[in-house]
């Protein structure tokens, strides 16, 4: 699989994928590539990308993982005087 834009992307992930997972699926492929990984190497990095956002759903397509509010919500105090 030539340098990827998700147009070229297979059909089964393409069915699979929402098109911002999609997006980063293309863009992680393309990366490992220019990096120096296989084919099959620089597949297995965007699948793992593609996984730090997304999981699999029951209905055969990834959906977003929900954000985790502890992280996003924590508060920040000052020191201050």
């Amino acid at each position: 699989m030539p340098e990827q834009g998700i147009n070229q992307l297979p059909e089964d992930i393409k069915q699979q994928l929402p098109e911002h997972a999609q997006q980063i699926f293309a863009a992680a492929f393309s990366a490992a590539q220019k990096d120096g990984f296989s084919e099959e190497g620089a597949r297995e990095v965007a699948w793992n990308s593609v996984r730090n956002e997304y999981e699999p759903g029951g209905d055969g397509k990834w959906h977003r993982k929900p954000e985790d509010t502890a992280i996003h919500n924590k508060s920040v105090t000052s020191g201050g005087n």
